[in-house]
């Protein structure tokens, strides 16, 4: 029986009970002196510092994945096992394969960031998903891709691996038995509602990515955090003829995976939410909750017509997505409140006849093509019937306002108009004058409601090429 406040790093357990739990685990591995793990960006992009994560899911499987170990509050341990480049090899024995295999192909020069694409193709190693992503989130800047993309290349190869980690995926991991100080992690709605009513100035937290950014910068952070990563309602999908029900804490790569094809916008944006590691932990719920007007999955659940499930001491209640955004980091929610899904439909509200096409698309702006905050991110979601007449348009943008809107003006303009050249023309310019955007050091304002016009337009030309202004 493991103490309450015990993780099991490398295979052998730790107490933490006397540790601050907002100290994020890469600097508590650097005081350990376990240095392979390294520190590049402090912020999630690099993936120098990618330690490998083991946990069980609201489904009941048990996964290992890749995770920024500066940005992961060790509070969020307890219960759960941390690989580092350290275990993977005892000292005098042989390399362990992953390693074998950079050595290998030379995927290795400077070092600094080779631990990270080690665990990073550790976690591929053992779920079976090696491919040229696998590494997507780590970043070298001295070797090059070509030798990683081949040591990945060589492992996957490699007869599916069946010794002590491997086994390790088929036990559960267990749950924490008490908080680790003033970070309480409740399993269940019931019990973490109980928490925020015994603590009300404690934080709602999920995957903890933004935290783990305040605290790699050395920002204050709040006294206490009540962390919803353990609780399975919060995990789970489900993916019904006419809608899906996200669960708020479900981690946004299993969304990416798990609901591969049936929303194109969602499947768009996902993959430049940030890095794979990032993705492991952040979640929906987390990018409502900051509500951030640069949020780069709002403008899509705003096109999509979206539903948000909330539960709080006064019951459980839905809002419509247009009507949960108030102002600048200022939603419907109230405190006392959290996010416990999302629901998206299937088949959108037409009026009228069946339509005869639904288009549907995101795009995102940003001065990196990954891991990088938006200039501009929109998503749109268009339905005709067989004239190409508009019945439905949904045009939602980020980054042009206070709060993540909809181009309600140009929406309207749309309805009940032929989808062709001339009036994708006047949409645009009705586009350029929709939003009264900010200049800042990304962006001018102008450049901003150029995009708006021109993102629209690119979405129509893929779309409807004989419309294209």
């Amino acid at each position: 029986m493991t103490n309450e406040c015990t993780f099991q790093l490398n295979r052998k357990s730790v107490d933490l009970s006397h540790d601050d739990p907002t100290e994020s685990l890469l600097r508590w591995l650097k005081r350990r002196r376990l240095a392979g793990t390294k520190e590049g960006c402090a912020d999630g992009d690099c993936g120098a510092c990618t330690v490998t994560l083991r946990e069980t899911g609201a489904d009941g499987r048990t996964r290992l994945t890749a995770v920024n170990s500066c940005l992961l509050p060790i509070g969020a341990l307890p219960g759960r096992d941390v690989i580092t480049v350290e275990g993977l090899s005892e000292a005098g024995q042989p390399l362990h394969p992953v390693q074998q295999a950079l050595v290998d192909c030379a995927g290795s020069q400077c070092g600094y960031c080779t631990p990270g694409f080690v665990m990073s193709l550790f976690a591929g190693y053992y779920t079976g998903a090696l491919d040229d992503e696998t590494t997507e989130g780590n970043l070298c800047r001295c070797t090059g891709y070509r030798p990683i993309r081949a040591a990945t290349a060589a492992l996957a190869e490699l007869e599916r691996p069946q010794d002590a980690f491997a086994a390790s995926l088929q036990e559960p991991a267990l749950p924490p038995r008490a908080a680790l100080g003033r970070y309480f992690s409740p399993l269940d709605i019931a019990e973490a509602l109980v928490l925020k009513a015994q603590h009300p100035d404690a934080v709602w937290i999920a995957g903890a990515t933004d935290l783990g950014v305040e605290l790699s910068h050395g920002k204050p952070v709040a006294d206490a955090f009540i962390a919803l990563d353990r609780i399975h309602e919060l995990q789970e999908l489900d993916v019904g003829s006419d809608h899906v029900r996200i669960g708020a804490g479900l981690p946004l790569s299993r969304i990416e995976t798990e609901l591969a094809g049936v929303f194109p916008a969602l499947d768009q944006m996902l993959p430049w939410f940030a890095a794979r590691q990032v993705r492991n932990r952040a979640t929906l719920g987390g990018n409502l909750g900051t509500a951030s007007p640069i949020g780069d999955l709002l403008p899509v659940l705003l096109a999509l017509d979206a539903v948000v499930h909330l539960r709080g001491a006064q019951g459980a209640r839905d809002v419509a997505i247009a009507d949960f955004f108030l102002d600048y980091r200022k939603t419907a929610r109230a405190a006392d409140e959290l996010v416990v899904a999302v629901s998206l439909p299937r088949v959108p509200a037409v009026a009228g006849a069946p339509f005869g096409l639904r288009m549907s698309a995101s795009y995102k702006v940003a001065k990196r093509q990954t891991d990088d905050i938006s200039i501009v991110a929109a998503a749109f979601d268009v339905a005709t019937d067989n004239d190409l007449r508009v019945t439905r348009a949904r045009l939602a943008y980020g980054g042009v306002a206070a709060i993540p809107r909809r181009a309600t003006r140009v929406e309207a303009f749309l309805s009940g108009r032929v989808l062709d050249a001339a009036t994708v023309e006047q949409a645009q310019i009705l586009l350029r004058e929709e939003f009264q955007p900010l200049s800042d050091h990304r962006a001018g304002a102008d450049y901003r409601r150029a995009l708006c016009a021109n993102l629209f337009a690119k979405f129509i030309a893929a779309h409807l090429p004989g419309a294209d202004a």
